[in-house]
This record gives structure tokens, sequence and C-alpha cells, in this order.
């Protein structure tokens, strides 16, 4: 899909949809939910993406809290049409790892500090221009060589200039440089905010939302982050990320109650150069044309999502799904009342290690400690069913419990981990069973600004593992983050 075909059809729809007769004027016109927009949740004003935080509020006075609450809208001109936001946010955080790569090793302890400081600059209605820096620091025991998303003494994380206006009833922009993307299912496209440095990409996105219809298309590649202050950062040339989504708000009665639930439909391809199977390092091109539902009805919570993946990798066409079918129930009218529930989730196997078809399934950049804090484990040769139940112990705190049983979908395949690289010699094994996991989290927001989570994990090695010489470990970590 190119280019110019992306913008073609970015254009063609929002004629079309400031065209529909849903609203008598610009003023009526409502926006599209935010949860389901592609910018990512908010949640008391916070996001994780910081410029999807809208703070015109705090032009009020009477609704500043404290000090910093002048910081998120300062005024620039006489009418505050032109005004800045700053944000910042500080994270201190300890992890203990047992057997670390799952070997009989000395344990490892990770000793971690984040600083961001955020600028967001509103230069009337139509246009703005984000930045954001980024330090990470790390120490600790049996560190190894810590990733440059670890330790990383300054990055420029993201900095875009994004144009924006209402045409009719629909809202437009588009949004240019670098800048963190979560338009699909959080298995397949994260922030990675379990790094210290988050994931960034480069090039462009264009939106277009009505009230009820959305669509969204971009071309990105990803930022390949150096270590010595910002000026080594650089577009990573070998891969490329593209694609277009097109959404749609299903009517509040359409399951028989009150609900609030989206669909999504995303085309996108990924091209990787330097794409690595079984040993071989060629270039890989993958599609992946999937559909994706999410909301609420009623006290039940779902996240569905499909995707087909086809292409070419070297010599190997490319065959692979993935499946991710998750849903909890609340036992009880309160939002704070206990939830049970349970995920299965299918990533297809096969191929890396063969001839024939390339059949492991490949999340672009998704959130892997959905599998494993440990990033011992990704949806590629994957099967895995996961009940849970949560609570809250206390106010403003939510305890998550789980317990994982992960299998590989083809025994002649290696178990694979976060990074897309194989646990050497599990391939052409015998065995299905990959690990159990036991998983404990707990959440604490002691204010809207500052928060505590804390962390605990127990894989324990299946045969698929331990076959090949692979250990157990427990994983531990706490961190405390102050943002504003």
């Amino acid at each position: 899909m190119t280019t110019a075909h992306l913008r073609l059809r970015a254009a063609t729809l929002s004629l079309a949809l400031s065209a529909a007769p849903c609203a008598a004027s610009a003023e009526e016109a409502k926006p599209y939910p935010q949860a389901f927009n592609g910018d990512g949740a908010i949640t008391a004003g916070y996001s994780l993406s910081r410029w999807a935080e809208d703070w015109t509020s705090m032009a009020d006075a009477e609704k500043r809290d404290d000090p910093l609450d002048r910081l998120k809208y300062i005024p620039l001109d006489d009418d505050g049409n032109v005004y800045l936001t700053l944000s910042g946010e500080l994270r201190l955080r300890v992890n203990h790892t047992t057997n670390p790569n799952l070997r009989d090793a000395e344990a490892q302890r990770q000793d971690i500090n984040r600083v961001v400081g955020a600028a967001d600059l509103h230069l009337g209605k139509h246009l703005r221009v984000f930045g954001e820096l980024a330090h990470g620091g790390i120490a600790g025991v049996n560190l190894g060589t810590p990733t440059t998303s670890l330790r990383n003494d300054l990055v420029v994380q993201q900095a875009f200039v994004e144009g924006m206006a209402q045409i009719g009833t629909v809202d437009v922009g588009v949004r240019y440089g670098r800048q963190e993307f979560v338009d699909g299912p959080n298995i397949l496209t994260s922030q990675r905010d379990n790094n210290t440095i988050r994931y960034t990409l480069n090039g462009w996105r264009a939106y277009a939302r009505g009230s009820k219809l959305r669509f969204g298309a971009f071309d990105f590649w990803p930022t390949e982050y150096g270590n010595r202050g910002f000026g080594d950062d650089q577009h990573d040339s070998a891969r490329r990320f593209s694609g277009a989504t097109v959404g749609v708000m299903l009517p509040g009665t359409i399951l028989g109650s009150k609900s609030t639930v989206a669909f999504d439909a995303f085309v996108w391809r990924r091209r990787n150069d330097v794409g690595a199977w079984g040993g071989r390092v060629g270039p890989a091109t993958r599609y992946y044309l999937g559909g994706w539902l999410r909301g609420d009805v009623g006290r039940v919570n779902f996240d569905w999502s499909v995707n087909r993946q086809w292409g070419h990798y070297i010599d190997q066409d490319i065959s692979a799904w993935q499946a991710f079918i998750a849903q909890s129930y609340r036992l009880g009218d309160s939002k704070t009342a206990p939830r049970v529930g349970v995920h299965f989730d299918y990533a297809s196997g096969g191929g890396g290690y063969g001839d024939g078809k390339l059949r492991n399934a490949y999340a672009p950049f998704g959130n892997n400690i959905y599998y494993s804090y440990q990033l011992y484990l990704t949806p590629s040769n994957l099967r895995a069913v996961t009940p849970n139940v949560s609570f809250a112990p206390f106010k403003g705190a939510r305890l998550l419990a789980e317990y994982e049983f992960a299998y590989r979908d083809n025994v002649n395949d290696a178990v694979y981990r976060a990074n897309g690289q194989p646990f050497a010699g599990t391939q052409n094994g015998r065995a299905r069973k990959i690990a159990e996991l036991a998983r404990l989290q707990l959440t604490w927001t002691i204010t809207p600004r500052l928060s505590f989570t804390g962390r605990y994990e127990h894989l324990q090695a299946g045969p698929a593992l331990t076959d090949a010489g692979y250990k157990s470990s427990d994983f531990l970590a706490g961190w405390i983050s102050f943002r504003f």
C-alpha cells in the first residue's frame, strides 16, 4: 500500500464522514470516544502517551489544586488560544530475577530510574508541537550489557508537529515526526512502558474521526536509539511499518443491553530487511489483516482480536494466524467490585526450522509482559490459557492474580522469547508444554500523580524448556512513579 493510496483514502473518508447527516452543526458534534480512538486510554486525566491528555480545564484557576497544576496550562497570548502544557515523570524501579535467561546462574538485580520531561505547545486550534526528552539509568548485579532501552543518557523520545481541523462534524489531522503508536491490539502495538525508554517510530500518521466512525493511516520507521546522548538516535531504515484502520462504534443496544463496543478492521505491512528465523537472516515482508472487537456489555468486559498474516521471508511464503480472546466479569455493580476472567491466546508456529511455509506468527512491537514479566514468552508458536481474578484490597488499589498454562503450537519449532529470538536447542523437540506461570500484581494509585506497582511471577519450566537444559525462574519487581 503506497503513501499516495493511504492519503487518498484518508481524504475520501473525511469527505464522506463530513457529508453524513449525523449532526446539524460542528458545535453539536460529539468526538469519537477517547478510549477507542487509537491514542490510548486516559485515566484521571493521565495517559501513557502524554500528548493524548487535555488540560484546558486548568485555565480555570478554581480547578487547580496545587502549583504543579499551573504547568498544565500556561497561556501565551491574551485569549488563551496559544498555550503550553508541561509534563514529566520520575520512576524508580527494582527488578530481581533468578536464573536469568532460564539458565542456572547468579540472580540478576536491576536498579532502574527513568526521568522524562515533555512540552506540548498549542498554536491555536489547528497546530501543535510536542517534544519529549527521556533519561534511563541502570545499576545492579549481573547486568550483562544493558540495551539502549534500559540505559541511555538522553534521548529525544518524541518530537512531532500536528495539524488539526474540523471538516463539518469530522475531526481530521496529520501528525509528523517521532511518536508513539498504539492504534491496534495491545499485544501487537504498544509503547512498551516496561522499558525505561519507550518504543517510538518516525514518520506520519493521519486520522479522520466522526462521532461513530473513524479512519487512520500511517507510515513509520522505528527509532534506533544510540546511548551517547540525543545526537546519535536515528531511523531504522531496515524496518518499515505502514497501514490503515477503519473503526466504528457499534449501537449501544446491538448486543441486547446497554453497551459500549467498538470494532476496528486493520490492514498493515511490516518490512524487515534483516528478519531472522531458524538461524537465517534475510528480507521479510509480512502483511496483516485483522479485526478487533472490544468494550463493555453490562458487567462483561472483553477484548477480542484475530489477524491473518502472509507474505515472504527469503525463499519461504508466510502463512500465519494470531487470536487473542480476553474477557472478564464484574461480580457486583460497583466499578471496583471483584472480577473473574480468562484469556485464550493463539499464535501459529512452524517453518522456522524447516522447509515449506513459515507459519510462525509475529507481533510488530507488542506488550510482551502480558505473557511473561521476565520477557520469556511472545506470541509466536504459542498457545496459552490464563484464568485470572482481580479485586480492590483497599482504596485506590487493585490486585490481579493470574495462572497461565503455555504450550507451543508446533513441537518441531522453537520456543521464542520477547525479542523474537529462539531458546537455543528447543527446536525439533517432542514436548508441547512450555511452562506454567503464576503472577501477582498490585497497582496502588496513592494520588492521581503518585502510584506504586508491585509484581511477582514464578515461571515453572515445562519439558519444552527443560529438555533443552533450561530452568525455572522467579521474578520480583516494584516501582514508584511520580508524574505531573
